[in-house]
């Protein structure tokens, strides 16, 4: 594993089959900032033209990928590797959410150690011999009567995973699209003139229902998030309603 490779778990595919699939596993790992790939015993062998057709603008990961004969080779210089799997295999090993793995990961790299995840071959995923080399399970939450992810979907998964650890992720942004906030000076004329407009229009009524009409009436402004623009759009739709009234 590089240097580089140090700050990011390894991301290791074994005997994957077809080479769009190890080609879109690449592509998912560079959308969330993983970069050490790591490929055993490729069926149709390598380099593989299809993976590279697949990676689009993540060639370089297969370019740098490092190849190896079998699994063992693949994990010789890890010292905590976590095995993707959807089915239960008989063995006594920690199993753990795809969200705490990555915790785990980030946690362990810090320590200095070398982590990597393995994913298994599309048709078949990982041999329990592989799984006996790893020192924990990563286990999917998906639907358990269609538990199947191809190779590509999962990497993503991880990757996506890794990428919420390692990045402050805001939770919600808007877009103020050249406009901002309005303020309370702004809000409240918007308010008295929809309730003189409304007042002189007959809106009130009956009077004895006018004050909490009025107030409800507040509350609904106060309650809607407006910008500088929607207090101009509000203000020129209640002038130009009034216009139209005065020309009927």
């Amino acid at each position: 594993m590089t240097q580089t490779a140090l700050s990011q778990p390894a991301i290791i595919l074994i005997r994957p089959q077809m080479g769009e699939n190890i080609g879109a596993a690449a592509r998912a790992m560079w959308n969330f900032g993983l970069d050490h790939m790591r490929i055993v015993n490729p069926r149709d062998g390598w380099p593989n033209q299809k993976a590279n057709a697949m990676a689009s603008g993540a060639g370089r990961l297969l370019d740098e990928a490092q190849l190896y004969q079998n699994t063992s080779d693949a994990l010789s210089d890890t010292t905590f590797v976590m095995a993707t799997t959807a089915r239960a295999r008989g063995l006594t090993k920690p199993v753990f959410s795809p969200e705490f793995a990555m915790a785990e990961a980030l946690r362990r790299i810090g320590e200095g150690q070398k982590v990597a995840v393995m994913f298994g071959a599309e048709r078949s995923g990982l041999e329990n011999d592989d799984i006996s080399r790893a020192n924990a399970i990563i286990s999917v939450p998906v639907n358990p009567t269609f538990a199947s992810l191809n190779l590509a979907q999962c990497v993503l998964l991880i990757s996506y995973e890794w990428q919420r650890q390692v990045t402050d992720i805001t939770a919600e942004t808007v877009d103020m699209a050249k406009t901002t906030w309005a303020n309370g000076l702004e809000v409240e004329k918007l308010a008295e003139q929809f309730e003189q407009r409304l007042e002189t229009a007959g809106f009130f009524f009956p009077q004895t229902k006018a004050a909490g009409m009025k107030v409800n009436l507040r509350n609904l402004w106060s309650r809607m998030p407006l910008t500088k623009a929607d207090v101009q759009i509000l203000h020129g739709v209640m002038r130009q309603m009034v216009r139209w009234k005065e020309r009927g």
